[in-house]
C-alpha cells in the first residue's frame, strides 16, 4: 500500500509551495545553486570512465550527469541548499541531513505531495522502524510504491554515511560503538558513539545514556584528552550523527536482554560540538521531533570547552541542555591545558553564563559545569574556592570527573580523597556537585579515551606546562 501520508502530519500541500516560493530571495538563490553544484561536481570530479569500458559506460556516465544535474536544480530552490555536505558519493541527497519541515520541502520541490515526509519520516525514525532503505518498506503498511522507491532512489538517500564496525563491551555493561565514515571528507575514518547502562533508583529497568560524536577528532587540543591528540581530520554531517543513534537504537532493539532504550543524549564523544554548529543543532532538532526519535529537550545535552561567540548563539536560540567543560579556575592553568581559553578566556566565558544561565532566571535554566580533576594541576582546595567566585551569579551544577589515563598521557587522576576534599567545599558553600562514575575505561569507553591518535595525520601538539607544574608531570 503506498500512501502520501501518515496521520498526524500538520502540512497542507498548498502551504509547503507558498514557503517555498517565498522563502529565498535572489542572492540567496545564487548561494543555493551554487552550492549545490560544487558539492556534487567535488565528489564526482575523478569519476570518469577509462577508454576500456567502451561506449554503454558512457552512455551510462551521461545518464548518471543529466540525473545529478537534475537533482542540482531541484535544491536550487531549497532553504537549506546552502548547506554543504548534504549529498553522497553519488550526488543524491542524503535525507537523513534534514529536519521535518526540510524534508518537507524537498519532498515538494520533487512533484510530491509534502505529506510524503512524514511517511518517509515515521520509517526513518519512528519506534522499532529505523529502515536502512526505502525498499525495506514495500508491501508492508504504509509503506512505499516501487514507483515511488525507483524515483526516491535517483536523487536520494536514507543512509546515514556511517557503517558500523565494531562493538565492544566493558565490564560495567558500557559499550562502544565504532563506525566507519563511508561518505563526507572524513570517508574511510572512524568515530565512535557509547551506550552507557544506568539502573533507575526506583527500580532494575535501565536506562541508557547515548554519548554521540560530531566530529572526526577534534581541534580544541585539550591536553589531557585522547581524542585531541589526534587533532581534526573533519566535521561529521547531520546524517552521520543522526546514524549513531539510530543504529544504537537497532542494537538495543536486538539484544532482548538489553530491556532499555535510549533516555538521555550528550554530544559529549569526539569533538567541540559548537565547532559544528549547523550540524549539531539541524541533528538536536531531528532527535527531539516528537513523531520520530522523540527525545525530549531536558533529556539532550550539548557540551562546550567555551567558543563564547557561538556559545551566545546557542544560549539564545536552543532550548537543550548545556555542559560547560571548564577543567580550571585561573587563565593560565586553562591556556595551558584547554587552550581555546587563549582565545575565549575566564572571564568572558563567565559573563556569557551569568547574562543566560544566571541565578534565578526566568527560564529556569541551569549549565552543567564538567571539571576533571588532574592530580597536582587543578585539584587543590584553592581551586575549589575559586571555582565557587568563579560560578558565583551562575545557576550551575558542578560535575567532577575522575581522569581516565591513556597511554602516552603525562597527567594523573587526583586521589579519591582529594575528590572528596574540593566537593566539600562546592557543596559547603551551596553548590550542586556530584562525581562521575568512570563507565567503560577498560574499552576505552569512558570520558576522554574515545578515538585513535594513532589514524591521524595531523596529531595536535603537546604544550609545554608553566614551570610551577612541570614537577607535576615528571
Amino acid at each position: 500500500m503506498d500512501r502520501a501520508c501518515w496521520s498526524g502530519s500538520s502540512s497542507s500541500s498548498s502551504g509547503s509551495r507558498a514557503r517555498l516560493s517565498t522563502a529565498l530571495q535572489p542572492a540567496h538563490l545564487q548561494v543555493c545553486r551554487a552550492a549545490a553544484v560544487d558539492d556534487i561536481a567535488e565528489q564526482h570530479q575523478q569519476q570518469q570512465p577509462t577508454a576500456s569500458q567502451a561506449v554503454p559506460a558512457v552512455e551510462a556516465l551521461q545518464q548518471q550527469q543529466q540525473q545529478l544535474q537534475q537533482q542540482a536544480e531541484v535544491l536550487q530552490q531549497l532553504s537549506f541548499s546552502h548547506r554543504h555536505g548534504l549529498h553522497d558519493s553519488q550526488g543524491r541527497l542524503m535525507l537523513k541531513n534534514l529536519t521535518l519541515p526540510e524534508l518537507e520541502e524537498w519532498c515538494c520541490a520533487v512533484g510530491e505531495d509534502p505529506r510524503r515526509a512524514l511517511q518517509i519520516w515515521r520509517w526513518l525514525y519512528y519506534d522499532n522502524n529505523w529502515v536502512a532503505s526505502l525498499q525495506d518498506t514495500l508491501g508492508k503498511q504504509n509503506g512505499f510504491s516501487q514507483r515511488f522507491i525507483d524515483k526516491a532512489q535517483q536523487l536520494a538517500s536514507v543512509d546515514g554515511g556511517l557503517l558500523l564496525e565494531q562493538m565492544a563491551a566493558a565490564k560495567d555493561g558500557t559499550t562502544k560503538l565504532v563506525f566507519k565514515l563511508t561518505e563526507g571528507k572524513g570517508a574511510g575514518g572512524s568515530v565512535e558513539a557509547v551506550l552507557i547502562p544506568m539502573t533507575h533508583r526506583r527500580g532494575s529497568r535501565k536506562h541508557i545514556t547515548l554519548c554521540v560524536s560530531s566530529q572526526v577528532g577534534c581541534a580544541m587540543n585539550c591536553q589531557f584528552c585522547y581524542t585531541g591528540r589526534m587533532g581534526l581530520s573533519g566535521n561529521l554531517t547531520t546524517a552521520q550523527i543522526i546514524e549513531q543513534m539510530v543504529v544504537a537504537c537497532r542494537v538495543l532493539a536486538a539484544d532482548p536482554s538489553a530491556d532499555a532504550s535510549i533516555t538521555n543524549v550528550v554530544f559529549m564523544g569526539m569533538g567541540e560540538p559548537l565547532h559544528n554548529y549547523e550540524a549539531v543543532m539541524a541533528a538536536v532538532e531531528v532527535m527531539c521531533q516528537p513523531l520520530g526519535l522523540h527525545m525530549s529537550h531536558n533529556k539532550v545535552t550539548v557540551s562546550t570547552v567555551g567558543l563564547v561567540d557561538v556559545l551566545e548563539r546557542f544560549a539564545a536560540s536552543s532550548n537543550v541542555q548545556l555542559a560547560l567543560s571548564l577543567h580550571a579556575t585561573t587563565d593560565e592553568v586553562r591556556d595551558w591545558i584547554a587552550p581555546v581559553n587563549r582565545r575565549h578566556n575566564l572571564a568572558a566565558l563567565t559573563a556569557v553564563l551569568r547574562q543566560h544561565y544566571g541565578t534565578g532566571n526566568a527560564a529556569g535554566r541551569r549549565v552543567l559545569v564538567e571539571y576533571t580533576m588532574l592530580a597536582g594541576v587543578n585539584d587543590s582546595l584553592q581551586d575549589a574556592q575559586r571555582l565557587v567566585a568563579l560560578l558565583e551569579g551562575v545557576d550551575a551544577k558542578v560535575n567532577l570527573i575522575m581522569f581516565n589515563p591513556f597511554q602516552g598521557t603525562r597527567f594523573k587522576p587526583s586521589t579519591i580523597e582529594q575528590v572528596l576534599a574540593f566537593r566539600s567545599v562546592l557543596i559547603q558553600a551551596g553548590r550542586i556537585c556530584t562525581i562521575r562514575d568512570s563507565r567503560g575505561d577498560d574499552e576505552m569507553a569512558a570520558c576522554g579515551q574515545l578515538g585513535n591518535p594513532a589514524l591521524s595525520s595531523k596529531a595536535a601538539p603537546i604544550l609545554p606546562p608553566p614551570p610551577q607544574f612541570e614537577h607535576v608531570l615528571a
